[in-house]
């Protein structure tokens, strides 16, 4: 084999990848279910659909969760919770619900990818556009549906296709990814119980296609092999904000690091065009706004160093008065997600890929850290025991 080779991943890289992603998910629920968001979904009642959604947006709500960059979507967001919720409302087991959130995953990770850049640039939010289909896989996968019903739930599931961009920064974002969870669960359970929609409703002109300008990559049943999964291309996240702060908010820390203070001097953040568009605003009101602020993330990084999960209860008066003066420029030279920062026209630091990238990944301590950071140690070896009630994850994250 040539040196620098790559040899190709076996069923048992994409298994530990899974469940790294999974794992991921679950610990950012576990930290987010107490937040305003999913508490108000929780309020809503006890039947499976809502703890669906209730689960879902415990686990978007910090913005910490896993990404999958091709077609800028948060997987796990819909179909973790789906795999789970599902799975302990039937009594499956920690493989089973596995193997469900792996199907889901590549499911939505598809129909992400096919559809980006369109519905991104259209103001669509992927992540809850697409999460319907996800989630309807991963719970059709556990329901035993049959080919014919799993169709059928597919065209179930994207009759509530939706979610606007519009709602970044607020709490919206969470919810409406939890709806999109809600959605797919119930378009599995409506199929199972004989519901049937015409498949135009798909890739019909008046269809998910036509109307929300998306694409449908497949067919009948989405195949995947090791060498294409989806789960390859995911991020696990470093820093609780938008993935457009990341490569800013590591600059800014280089250059901290390096010695360089805020002195006044005109600061500007280069980044590519999608990251721009992800994280877009400037002016900010509250944490949530706050983490999908570019020259926030950086100001406070530069003055305080890179934010926590804690850092976002609120705004921080210096962070918000430093990023006034910081101006964020599109450069479409960039690689994706890259950033470069500049202070009085010099060049300070240069992140061509941010930590947690596929590129760049993070090693199995950082995810421990994260992991224990956002759930102490009641995750640790969850999923450890494939023939184990996947009730026991719902447990031990708090999710009940």
């Amino acid at each position: 084999m040539a040196a620098g080779a790559r040899t190709a991943p076996t069923e048992l890289d994409l298994r530990s990848r899974y469940e790294a992603a999974f794992t991921d998910w679950l610990a950012c629920a576990c930290a987010g279910r107490g937040e305003r968001a999913p508490q108000a979904v929780r309020a809503c009642g006890d039947d499976l659909l809502t703890a669906a959604a209730f689960a879902a947006t415990a686990g978007h709500v910090l913005d910490f969760d896993d990404t999958f960059s091709p077609g800028v979507a948060h997987v796990s967001a819909t179909c973790a919770p789906a795999a789970l919720m599902v799975a302990d409302r039937f009594d499956a087991s920690v493989e089973a619900m596995l193997d469900a959130y792996a199907a889901g995953f590549e499911a939505m990770a598809a129909v992400a990818a096919a559809s980006h850049p369109a519905l991104y640039d259209a103001g669509w939010h992927p992540t809850a556009v697409c999460g319907p289909v996800g989630a309807a896989v991963a719970a059709a996968r556990l329901l035993a549906l049959s080919p014919e019903q799993l169709q059928h739930a597919l065209a179930l599931a994207v009759l509530r296709a939706g979610g606007a961009r519009g709602a970044f920064g607020s709490d919206g974002k969470a919810i409406q990814v939890g709806q999109a969870a809600a959605a797919g669960v119930q378009a599995a359970l409506l199929a199972r119980a004989g519901a049937t929609v015409d498949h135009r409703a798909i890739d019909g002109p008046l269809g998910f296609t036509g109307v929300l300008g998306a694409a449908w990559p497949f067919g009948d049943d989405p195949p995947h092999t090791p060498e294409t999964a989806a789960i390859q291309g995911n991020w696990i996240k470093l820093h609780p904000s938008c993935l457009g702060t990341h490569a800013p908010i590591e600059a800014a820390a280089e250059a901290r690091r390096d010695g360089y203070r805020v002195d006044g001097a005109r600061i500007e953040v280069r980044v590519d065009p999608v990251a721009r568009q992800a994280a877009h605003l400037d002016a900010v009101t509250d944490g949530l706004s706050a983490k999908f602020s570019i020259p926030y993330c950086v100001a406070r990084t530069l003055l305080h160093g890179p934010p926590r999960v804690a850092d976002f209860a609120a705004v921080q008066e210096d962070a918000a008065a430093g990023a006034a003066g910081i101006a964020v420029i599109v450069d479409d030279r960039l690689p994706p997600f890259g950033a470069v920062l500049t202070a009085g026209g010099l060049e300070l630091a240069r992140v061509p890929c941010p930590r947690g990238a596929p590129e760049n990944p993070v090693s199995a301590s950082e995810l421990e850290d994260k992991v224990t950071d956002l759930a102490g140690a009641r995750l640790a070896g969850i999923l450890a025991d494939p023939g184990a009630p996947a009730a026991a994850a719902v447990d031990a994250a708090g999710l009940r």
